[in-house]
């Protein structure tokens, strides 16, 4: 019985709460957080690091008439709980539930959406300025930011802004050292010795930049917490507090691994044990396929530099990092600066391996099309994580890479269907290569246990004939393809071809497909607007054939959370669909 959190649903409840009591609910609500993401799984450590602060800030100042945004929102489960969520927030990052991110349509007390880091910063500061023109001068404006996220380049911007705007800004660090993986960089060095070091707090970066800094302060310290925040909301103008916290904070074991416990799936509410893994033998996550291949391959090219911005686990080049330290880079949040350093690094000969999940790499666009594409250098783009990635929402998923990878001349675009051809396409790319290539690859496990083969080069812009037909063929790109061959078990008369390259395109096998099929289906699962089928409907279109042609994919529209296969199934890429789709075909 949590007697406190129980009579609380809104911030208004929390402010009739005495100080005293504060600590009790703390309590109470780090339990109820553990209690549901022990089975519902999702982000754990974060929340827990920032419940007392969750609690100060709702406190003390007059949220939802105040405006608080979280900087990537991994650390939102206690606002949620505390504004209105309590009774829902079971649903969290289940198809039709509440987001696992805040979300401005979701309640007011989302001021922003996040899911992105290093945003919050400029969003309340932008808020800030507005209130000031509008005249709402007793107006405050929170920015709650990790150490992780505040070493962003754009991070630096809204702090360079801020500090000059007179804003009524509140930037709270919330300092635990640690992202996903430990934080990197000269940045983090500097704010470990703050935390020693009295003069550097005295006299620190932020204090340059016209900020009153207070801090380090322990931010599991109610009393010490709500004295300092009372304090920085009487004052105008720009204002930052730095907090120390842990993450996983109330877990021991969260606390003690702090990675595995960013978001460790299913484990036991009391002991914090993780669910026992199956003894049974899978196919390898692709990540791993990654992780492995580049290891095994920069065995025997020295010149082989794997890059990632802070998914050193994520992105499973910690294997390389272990191996090879001196040619492993995690640049921290930093995703322009990682493709711009690949470039660098190329134009002296170097293989960079720039890996980056799909949804990430959208921050370095402007990166990519002119500091690798415009130079034609040989970068090998690695987007882990596309396509639909399920949970995590519209924020995660990497459904426009294919658009936007093709629309930039030089780019090489390559999906592979399954655990082999990621692991060909990884060691033809690193040979030689005469143009930038993008290799884009989803979230979760792959088809086969026997997946270590020899290596086989790919020749590239060619794709596969899968299965023979008559009449009707479908083209598929990537793993989607396998929905494809489950679809067609019972269809053994359409012909299936794996393109494997949406850019550039097989046109001497396009041609042949064309000339004898009268149906043509696409199948991609990335956005159908500038995607894989719009490149089939220009090669048609300029060579004046007369097929006709049915474009599967992602619609229009931003996909909320769920599983992999519930998005699937409502955005018809799933073989049940498919299935449904040729049949009615093969009837006309």
């Amino acid at each position: 019985m949590n007697a406190l959190l129980d009579a609380i649903k809104f911030p208004s409840d929390l402010r009739k709460l005495t100080t005293d009591q504060l600590p009790k609910l703390a309590k109470e609500l780090r339990a109820f957080i553990i209690d549901i993401v022990a089975t519902k799984q999702g982000h754990l450590g974060a929340s827990l690091g920032v419940v007392e602060l969750t609690i100060a800030l709702h406190y003390l100042f007059d949220t939802p008439n105040d405006l608080l945004v979280w900087d990537v929102g991994h650390q939102a489960y206690g606002h949620k709980i505390l504004t209105g969520r309590k009774d829902v927030f079971e649903t969290y990052r289940q198809l039709h539930g509440i987001s696992g991110f805040p979300k401005i349509t979701e309640s007011n007390y989302d001021a922003f959406g996040v899911g992105h880091s290093s945003t919050s910063i400029s969003a309340a500061l932008g808020m800030a300025i507005a209130s000031s023109l509008k005249g709402e001068t007793e107006k405050h404006h929170i920015a709650v930011i990790g150490d992780a996220s505040i070493a962003s380049g754009m991070a630096f911007e809204a702090l360079n802004h801020a500090g000059v705007s007179n804003a009524n800004l509140l930037i709270i660090l919330n300092d635990n050292a640690i992202g996903i993986d430990p934080s990197v960089g000269a940045l983090k060095e500097y704010l470990t010795k703050v935390k020693t070091d009295k003069s550097l707090a005295k006299n620190n970066i932020i204090r340059a930049l016209n900020f009153d800094y207070s801090g380090p302060i322990d931010g599991h310290d109610l009393d010490r917490l709500l004295k300092e925040l009372t304090r920085l909301k009487n004052k105008k103008g720009p204002k930052f507090l730095h907090v120390i916290t842990t993450k996983g904070k109330g877990l021991d074991q969260a606390e003690k691994d702090q990675v595995k416990y960013h978001a460790p799936g299913k484990f036991d509410a009391k002991t914090g044990e993780l669910a026992p893994k199956s003894t049974a033998v899978f196919p390898p996550k692709y990540q791993d396929v990654f992780g492995s291949t580049i290891v095994e391959l920069a065995r025997t090219n020295k010149n082989i530099i794997g890059i990632t911005p802070a998914m050193l686990s994520g992105s499973s080049l910690k294997m390389m990092l272990e191996e090879f330290p001196e040619r492993t880079f995690d640049v921290g949040i930093a995703e322009q600066h990682a493709v711009t350093l690949a470039a660098g690094m190329a134009t002296q000969g170097m293989v960079p391996f720039c890996n980056i999940y799909s949804t990430f790499i959208q921050r370095a666009y402007d990166q990519i099309i002119h500091d690798v594409a415009l130079q034609n250098l040989p970068v090998i783009f690695c987007l882990d994580r596309a396509g639909l990635v399920g949970e995590d929402g519209a924020t995660h998923h990497g459904v426009f890479d294919i658009a936007y990878m093709r629309a930039i001349p030089n780019m090489i675009v390559f999906a592979p269907r399954n655990e082999v051809e990621l692991r060909n396409i990884l060691y033809t790319s690193q040979l030689g290569l005469n143009h930038p290539i993008a290799i884009r690859y989803p979230r979760g496990r792959g088809f086969s246990i026997d997946w270590k083969k020899p290596f086989e080069a790919i020749e590239l812009g060619t794709g596969v004939c899968l299965q023979k037909g008559t009449n009707s063929a479908i083209l598929s790109l990537g793993t989607i393809g396998n929905n494809v061959t489950k679809a067609l078990e019972e269809l053994p008369n359409i012909a299936h071809y794996d393109m494997r390259f949406a850019k550039p395109l097989d046109e001497k096998l396009l041609h042949t497909i064309c000339a004898n099929f009268n149906h043509i289906i696409t199948i991609e699962d990335g956005v159908k607007k500038g995607g894989f089928g719009s490149a089939i409907l220009e090669f048609i279109a300029k060579h004046h054939y007369k097929n006709s042609i049915k474009i599967l994919g992602i619609q229009d529209h931003f996909v909320e959370h769920g599983t992999i296969e519930e998005l699937q199934k409502i955005n018809g890429i799933d073989s049940g669909f498919i299935k449904q789709v040729l049949k009615n075909i093969n009837l006309d």
